[in-house]
């Protein structure tokens, strides 16, 4: 057997967590399980601060983070009261009284080398009978029935197109990694940080203060104070890019309520004249929000506005945030790097917050520095999350963007507002030829920008000119005989409730 080497004189002796919460104990785990406790590991939080803790929904990639750790499925979903996500449900976003469905997984088998959905697109500009593009997604067969079975690999079977997600508690999720994170060594100080010691000739932060007198010295440190930014923006001054010219909500209420109405296996979003109302059921309560523009309502109008929409009777007070959507202008700055809503904010439109968490733990670790800090490892990391951040910002704009609603000020504002040249740019191609280009470190691929192209009606002027070229593919049987196996599959699953009760439970406190 081959002897471990030892770590070299620069490696680091500490990294210090500053906050808890998702990031905090996400980015603690993570590290344990990556140095496999050859470097201490310090979270320091302090249970007077709190935590924002709203953020219930999540997006396909958090298995991988999971998968990672170790972390059996079923054990954590039933830790968490969590349930399953085949996607969202846009209500009343084009149009009031139309929606549409954002699905985890692709569209459809693609029968030949041209993808399904060009020959549907064909087939619709021509008229013919050939339902909505989401009548070819397995993830919405299966979800608006409220069903859901685990996919399967083999992709001869259609049970292999779709992909899921989890609601779940983010504050037990958070307790969850917790325990896992100090398993393997880290080590949790309580306490409130009072500020941070630099180093005179390099501007390094060499320790942090607590309000007790205490120091914890590190080598690098890791910012997870959310919006306050001890350390990336209090103590190194970074700076903010400021996106509210685009999406302009700033406000958030949130309040969990009783369960009621149906255990549905995804998120709902649904637009209000000044904002829009999230909707996240987990096994034992529904999560609600509000998000909104300050601008065009007041606090206690979008809280009546969130409580007249709830589906059972509300559980706790409303309990508002204020946020700035944008990003830090850098991500990794010195030795400190900054790991959830210290880096930024992207309202929680398609569910982004907690993947870019990982994400940022992840590329972290990809560019893991010595002491030395070489300037090229953040140039790398800021380089890589600020194309991260402003795809995603793109996307998000587009569901603003992309609208026929003119019944309210915001709404006739974002129909008319400025957009980036990266993403006027991707709509242009795809009203040309349906087509969808994309970029380097993209969070979501051609089958999430088509869904919400097509559901909010951004429709194509032509398709895509080889269709025609292939008169010898049997578009209309092969189209009719999808729809037909989707919806014989998504009716022979067990119910969500079913599934949750046979596999991941959470036991009766």
């Amino acid at each position: 057997m081959t002897a471990m080497a030892a770590p070299s004189d620069q490696a680091l002796r500490r990294i210090v967590i500053v906050g808890g919460g998702s990031a905090g104990w996400m980015t603690a785990a993570a590290l344990a399980n990556a140095t496999a406790g050859t470097c201490p590991v310090t979270l320091v939080e302090s249970e007077e601060i709190g935590t924002v803790g709203v953020g219930e929904a999540t997006i396909p990639p958090i298995k991988l983070f999971n998968h990672a750790l170790g972390i059996d499925e079923n054990e954590f979903v039933a830790a968490t009261h969590g349930s399953f996500k085949l996607g969202i449900q846009f209500v009343d976003w084009a149009q009031k009284g139309h929606s549409y469905f954002h699905p985890f997984g692709q569209y459809g088998a693609d029968f030949d080398t041209i993808p399904l959905y060009q020959y549907w697109l064909k087939a619709h500009q021509a008229g013919a009978d050939v339902g909505n593009l989401c009548d070819y997604s397995m993830a919405w067969a299966t979800a608006k029935r409220g069903r859901f079975n685990a996919p399967t690999q083999d992709r001869r079977l259609i049970q292999s197109t779709y992909d899921y997600a989890y609601h779940f508690d983010a504050w037990l999720y958070a307790r969850f990694l917790r325990r896992y994170a100090e398993a393997r060594g880290v080590e949790r100080l309580e306490g409130k940080v009072t500020g941070a010691r630099q180093n005179a000739e390099t501007g390094f932060i060499e320790s942090i203060s607590l309000a007790d007198g205490r120091t914890v010295e590190g080598d690098l440190f890791v910012d997870c104070t959310g919006f306050f930014g001890l350390l990336i923006e209090k103590t190194l001054n970074t700076g903010y890019e400021d996106w509210t010219h685009w999406l302009p909500c700033d406000r958030a209420v949130a309040v969990p309520c009783a369960s009621g109405g149906d255990f549905t296996p995804y998120t709902r979003s649904t637009a209000h004249a000044a904002g829009w109302q999230w909707r996240i059921p987990l096994q034992h309560r529904i999560g609600n929000g509000h998000v909104y523009c300050s601008q065009h309502i007041g606090d206690d109008a979008a809280a009546e506005t969130l409580l007249g929409g709830l589906d059972g009777a509300p559980l706790a007070d409303p309990r508002f945030l204020r946020f700035t959507t944008g990003r830090r202008r850098k991500f990794w700055n010195g030795n400190c790097v900054a790991i959830g809503l210290s880096a930024g904010f992207m309202e929680p439109l398609e569910s982004t917050s907690l993947h870019l968490i990982q994400s940022g733990i992840n590329r972290l670790l990809a560019l893991f520095p010595d002491r030395d800090m070489n300037p090229l490892l953040a140039e790398e990391y800021n380089r890589i999350t600020i194309t991260e951040y402003e795809r995603t910002r793109d996307f998000l704009i587009l569901h603003y963007k992309a609208t026929e609603r003119d019944d309210s000020p915001l709404w006739r504002y974002c129909a008319n507002m400025e957009i980036p040249d990266t993403l006027l740019y991707k709509i242009e191609h795809f009203r040309a030829y349906g087509r969808i280009v994309a970029e380097d470190f993209e969070l979501f691929r051609n089958p999430s920008w088509l869904a919400v192209f097509i559901g909010q009606s951004v429709m194509p002027e032509r398709h895509d000119p080889l269709v025609d070229r292939r008169s010898h593919v049997p578009a209309a049987e092969r189209l009719a005989g999808i729809r037909r196996v989707i919806d014989q599959t998504a009716d022979a699953m067990p119910t969500h409730q079913q599934y949750i009760d046979h596999y991941c439970r959470t036991p009766a406190q």
